[in-house]
């Protein structure tokens, strides 16, 4: 399995995500409390240092409202880097 943080593919996620956040005018503060988290988990989410897991990425997606399904189309239109 090759590693997947800092990716093409791992950056358009990340960009999606604060894309979203921003969109439903949402702070990494306000994020994090919705996820019963602290805003350095957002933080960490967001800069790239932490994967989401496909759980994490559904909870996501309901508290951002953005289809899910939708979003993992575009993001396996992101071609993977070939090493």
């Amino acid at each position: 399995m090759v590693k997947t943080l800092g990716t093409e593919r791992h950056k358009a996620l990340i960009a999606l995500l604060i894309e979203k956040r921003e969109a439903a005018g949402l702070t990494q503060s306000d994020l994090a409390a919705k996820l019963g988290e602290y805003q350095s988990f957002v933080a960490r989410l967001e800069s790239g240092q932490r994967r989401v897991d496909v759980v994490e990425f559904l909870e996501l997606a309901e508290l951002l409202d953005f289809d899910p399904a939708a979003a993992i189309t575009i993001l396996a239109s992101v071609r993977r880097a070939i090493s």
